[in-house]
């Protein structure tokens, strides 16, 4: 099976998974995955995203109402995240397995050079053969800028890692066909239809339900990563689910990108936009770089190295691309031939404001 083919694996577990109804770790349930993974663990590098911080929190401090602000949430998550880590470090330590806690918010996984550097922490603990544990940075995000969801983040996870397979188990067996009897075994394209068939439904402590699951699938098909939808209410998940083979599975797009144009086209977010004229235009279809006199002009402010959406002059996307310049240093010379760059800004620099190895066509 694709699994046992698989170098890194990303395992998810949804909050119904993790947290029992009376707002409970699933002692029982965690230690039947952990027993599955000791068979897998020393073949393959394995991560666990976890949700259940804000589920655990509540429950200890005796919250019972379900909409809480996010202001509230992010305390409730704060106490929650301690317990979460302290119950997954127990149950791993009786199964003699070590773990590590990595807390991460969308800026990490969206800003290149800090991708970078969580890259090389899971590559450490892994080499130390311990399992990281990951959930988002409750306490800091903001609304703007949060994932609010688990789903997402471990599909961006997988995507930084450079893992072949993610696992999502949640409290479904999959995603079910429009009558909701089969489920769907593969999934190739993410289409209109398919988004469909998502149930909106979301359970007491889940904050994604299956909408985020695709948008999950989606990060991970344009970034070479199988990914699959499982059942995470049975024990010993991973061994039934290799045995039952009672999944869905979202096979990726792609399996060639490097490690930089995949985090460039799964990029959740950009931080400016660089309009193009129609020579530019036709230029970046062939496979050129982007050269600052086919600029016209541009919007937001990003730094060197910030990812950018390039479009055309129909307002249509033709790619996203890793800035050589800033956004004040693109002001100056847009327009202007390569040649003239030097004497406008005063210092030497690149002559591609976007070079071709650093751009994903749309």
């Amino acid at each position: 099976m694709l699994i046992k083919n698989s170098k890194k694996i990303v395992i998810k577990l949804g909050s119904s998974t993790v947290v029992d109804k009376q707002g409970k770790f699933k002692i029982s349930w965690v230690n039947s995955l952990i027993k599955d993974l000791k068979k897998f663990y020393k073949k393959y590098d394995i991560t666990i995203v976890s949700s259940g911080a804000i589920a655990l929190g509540q429950n200890y401090l005796k919250i019972k109402q379900k909409k809480i602000k996010i202001e509230m949430s992010q305390a409730i998550a704060a106490v929650g995240q301690i317990h979460l880590a302290k119950e997954f470090q127990k149950i791993f330590e009786k199964n003699k397995m070590k773990t590590g806690q990595i807390l991460i918010s969308p800026d990490d996984t969206e800003q290149r050079r800090r991708a970078l550097n969580i890259r090389r922490t899971f590559d450490n603990l892994f080499k130390l053969k311990a399992i990281p544990i990951v959930n988002e940075n409750d306490t800091t995000a903001t609304s703007e800028i949060k994932y609010g969801d688990n789903d997402r983040l471990a599909a961006r996870v997988a995507q930084i890692i450079g893992a072949d397979t993610l696992i999502i188990f949640t409290d479904v067996a999959g995603l079910y066909d429009s009558a909701k009897k089969e489920i769907v075994k593969e999934i190739r394209d993410l289409s209109p239809s398919i988004y469909k068939l998502a149930d909106k439904k979301i359970n007491n402590y889940g904050s994604g339900g299956m909408i985020t699951k695709l948008e999950a699938a989606k990060i991970c098909m344009n970034a070479g990563c199988h990914m699959f939808i499982s059942d995470g209410r049975v024990k010993n998940p991973i061994l039934k689910m290799i045995k039952d083979k009672n999944f869905s599975l979202f096979i990726p797009k792609i399996s060639n990108l490097d490690a930089r144009k995949k985090w460039i086209i799964s990029s959740l977010s950009s931080t400016g936009k660089i309009y193009v004229d129609n020579g530019a235009s036709k230029a970046l279809q062939n496979g050129k770089s982007l050269l600052a006199a086919g600029i016209t002009h541009i919007s937001g402010n990003f730094n060197k190295g910030d990812n950018v959406l390039i479009i055309d002059e129909n307002d249509r996307n033709l790619g996203r691309g890793l800035s050589s310049f800033t956004s004040e240093e693109i002001k100056k010379i847009k327009g202007k031939q390569s040649n003239e760059i030097q004497k406008i800004l005063g210092y030497p620099s690149k002559s591609e404001i976007i070079h071709k190895d650093d751009m994903v066509k749309l």
